[in-house]
C-alpha cells in the first residue's frame, strides 16, 4: 500500500509538471502567433507605403526616401529578430513536446503498475470473504455439536433410567420364579435374599463387589473390605467442600457404615444358612459352575477398576470440563465481536471508497474546467502584446508610436497641417493633390484605429485578469480537493491495516477454537467409549 501511495504521489507530481509544461508550451505558441502577426503587419505596412513614395516631388522625395530607408532597415532588423525568436520558440516547443511525451509514457507506465497492484490485491479481498463464510460455517457446526451433546446426554440419562428400571423388574420378578420342590424353593429364596443384600451393599459402596454363593471365607471378606476402602477413598478424593457439607458427609457416612455393618452380618448369616442347606440337599454339583462365575466376576471387577483409574487420571490431566467449556464460550463471544468489528470496518471502508470516488469525480471536473479555460485562453487574442495606452492629453497615439519607434523628427500634427495646405495648393497636379489628401486621410484613420485598439486592449486585459482570478480560484479548489483525496486515501489505508490485523486475530482465534473442538471431540469420544464399556 505504501508503494501504491508513493506511485500515486509520483503520478500527481508528473501530472502537475505536465500541466505546467503544456501551459508554457501554449504561452510560447501564443507568443509565436503574436510575432507572426506583427511580422505580417510590418510587411503589409511596407508594401502599402512603397508606391506613393516614388510619386512625390524632388524636394519632398529626399526626405521620404530617407524615411523609407530608415524604415526598411528597421523592418529588416525586426524581421531578423522575429525570425531568431521564432526559431528559439520552435526549439523550446520541440523540447517541451519531447518532455511531454516522456512524462505521458511515465504516467501510462505508473497507471499500468497501479492496475496490476489492484489485480494482485483482488485475491486477498476474495480470501477475506471466504474466511468470513468459513467462520460462519464453523459457528453453525459448533451449534450443531452442542445440540448433539445435549441430545446424547439426554439419551444417556434415559438409558440409565431404563437400565435401573429393568434391574428392579428383574429383581422383583426373580423372587417369583422359584422351583417346585420345597428345598429348592428355600435355597432359591435364600440365594435371592443374598443377592438383594449384595445389591444394597453395592449401592452403598458405589463399587462392584464380588458376588459369591459360598459360605463366609477370607477371600469374600477381603473383597468386601476392598470395596469399602475404595468407596471411602473415592469419597475422600473428591473436591474439598465447605464445613457444613463436611458435617453432612460425616453423618451420612456414619449412618452408611452402621447400615453396611448390619448388612454384612445379615449377609454372612445368610451365607452360612445357605451353606448348611446345600450340605443337607447335596448341592455340591453346582460348585464348579459357581467357581467359574466367581472367577469371571473377579476378572470383570479388576478390569472395571483399572478403567476407572485410567479415567480418573485422564480427567486430572485434562482438567475440569466446565473450564474448557467456559473458554469455548468466551472464544465464541470474542469471535462474534470480531465479526461485528469487521462488518463495521467494511461499512466504513465502503463509505470512504464512495467519498474518495466523489472527490475523484469532482477533481476530474475541475481539471476539465481548467483545461477549458486554458483552451479558451489559447484561442483568445494575444494578451501579451505590449500595446501602450495613450492618455487624452498626449499629442496623439500615432505621434507617441513614432517616438517609441525612434522617429523623433516627425511631428504628426504639423505633417497633417502641411498635407492640408498642400492639398489646397493649386499649383500641384490633381494626382499629387489626391495622393496628399489620401495620405492625410490614412494618417487620420491610423490614429482612430490606434484609439480603437487601445480600448480593445483595455477590455481584453480586464477579461484576462478575470480569467486569471477564476483560474487561481479553480487551482486552489483543486489543491484542496487533492489534499482531501490524500486524507481519504490515508484513512482507507488505515482501515485496510485494521482489517488485516483483525483477520490475523480472527485466524488465531479460529485455530484456538479448532484445537478446543478437537479436545472436545476427543473427550466426547472417550466418555462415549467409557459409557459403552462400563459394566
Amino acid at each position: 500500500m505504501d508503494e501504491i501511495k508513493g506511485k500515486d504521489r509520483v503520478i500527481l507530481a508528473l501530472e502537475k509538471e505536465l500541466g505546467v509544461q503544456t501551459g508554457q508550451t501554449q504561452k510560447l505558441l501564443l507568443q509565436k502567433e503574436a510575432l507572426d502577426e506583427q511580422l505580417v503587419q510590418v510587411k503589409e505596412a511596407e508594401r502599402y507605403h512603397g508606391s506613393p513614395k516614388r510619386e512625390l516631388p524632388p524636394g519632398i522625395g529626399d526626405t521620404a526616401e530617407l524615411l523609407g530607408v530608415q524604415d526598411q532597415h528597421m523592418d529588416e532588423r525586426d524581421v531578423r529578430r522575429f525570425q531568431l525568436k521564432i526559431a528559439e520558440l520552435n526549439s523550446v516547443i520541440r523540447k517541451l513536446e519531447d518532455r511531454n511525451t516522456l512524462l505521458a509514457d511515465e504516467r501510462n507506465e505508473l497507471l499500468k503498475r497501479s492496475r496490476e497492484m489492484e489485480v494482485q490485491l483482488k485475491p486477498l479481498v476474495e480470501k477475506n470473504k471466504r474466511m468470513n463464510k468459513k467462520n460462519e460455517d464453523l459457528l453453525h457446526s459448533i451449534q450443531r455439536m452442542e445440540e448433539k451433546i445435549k441430545n446424547l446426554t439426554r439419551e444417556n440419562v434415559e438409558m440409565k433410567e431404563k437400565l435401573s428400571a429393568q434391574a428392579s423388574l428383574k429383581r422383583h420378578t426373580s423372587l417369583n420364579d422359584l422351583s417346585l420342590t420345597r428345598d429348592e424353593q428355600e435355597i432359591e429364596f435364600l440365594r435371592l435374599q443374598v443377592l438383594e443384600q449384595q445389591h444394597v451393599i453395592d449401592d452403598l459402596s458405589l463399587k462392584h463387589v464380588v458376588e459369591t454363593f459360598f459360605g463366609f471365607d477370607e477371600e469374600s471378606v477381603d473383597s468386601e473390605t476392598l470395596s469399602e476402602t475404595s468407596c471411602n477413598t473415592d469419597r475422600t478424593d473428591r473436591a474439598p467442600a465447605t464445613p457444613e457439607e463436611d458435617l453432612d458427609d460425616t453423618t451420612t457416612r456414619e449412618e452408611a457404615d452402621l447400615r453396611f455393618c448390619q448388612l454384612t452380618r445379615e449377609y454372612q448369616a445368610l451365607q452360612r444358612a445357605y451353606a448348611l442347606l446345600q450340605e443337607q440337599v447335596g448341592g455340591t454339583l453346582d460348585a464348579e459352575r459357581e467357581a467359574r462365575t466367581r472367577e469371571q466376576l473377579q476378572a470383570d471387577l479388576l478390569r472395571c477398576q483399572a478403567k476407572i483409574e485410567d479415567l480418573e487420571k485422564l480427567l486430572v490431566e485434562k482438567g475440569q470440563d466446565s473450564k474448557w467449556v467456559e473458554e469455548k464460550q468466551l472464544l465464541i463471544r470474542t469471535n462474534q465481536d470480531l465479526l461485528e468489528k469487521i462488518y463495521r470496518l467494511e461499512m466504513e471502508e465502503s463509505q470512504l471508497k464512495n467519498e474518495m470516488q466523489d472527490a475523484k469525480d469532482q477533481n476530474e471536473l475541475l481539471e476539465f474546467r481548467v483545461l477549458e479555460l486554458e483552451e479558451r485562453e489559447r484561442r483568445s487574442p494575444a494578451f501579451n502584446l505590449q500595446i501602450t495606452s495613450f492618455p487624452e492629453s498626449s499629442p496623439g497615439a500615432l505621434q507617441l508610436f513614432c517616438r517609441q519607434e525612434g522617429v523623433k523628427d516627425v511631428n504628426i500634427s504639423e505633417l497633417m497641417k502641411k498635407l492640408d495646405i498642400l492639398g489646397d495648393n493649386g499649383n500641384l497636379r490633381n494626382e499629387e493633390q489626391v495622393a496628399i489628401i489620401q495620405a492625410g486621410t490614412v494618417l487620420a484613420l491610423c490614429e482612430k484605429w490606434l484609439k480603437q485598439i487601445e480600448g480593445t486592449e483595455a477590455a481584453l486585459t480586464q477579461k484576462m485578469l478575470d480569467l486569471e482570478k477564476e483560474k487561481d480560484l479553480f487551482s486552489r479548489q483543486k489543491g484542496y480537493l487533492e489534499e482531501e483525496l490524500d486524507y481519504r486515501k490515508q484513512a482507507l489505508d488505515q482501515a485496510h491495516l485494521r482489517t488485516r490485523e483483525l483477520e490475523d486475530k480472527l485466524e488465531a482465534q479460529r485455530r484456538h477454537l479448532k484445537e478446543l473442538e478437537e479436545k472436545f471431540l476427543f473427550l466426547f469420544l472417550f466418555f462415549s467409549l467409557a459409557f459403552i464399556l462400563w459394566p
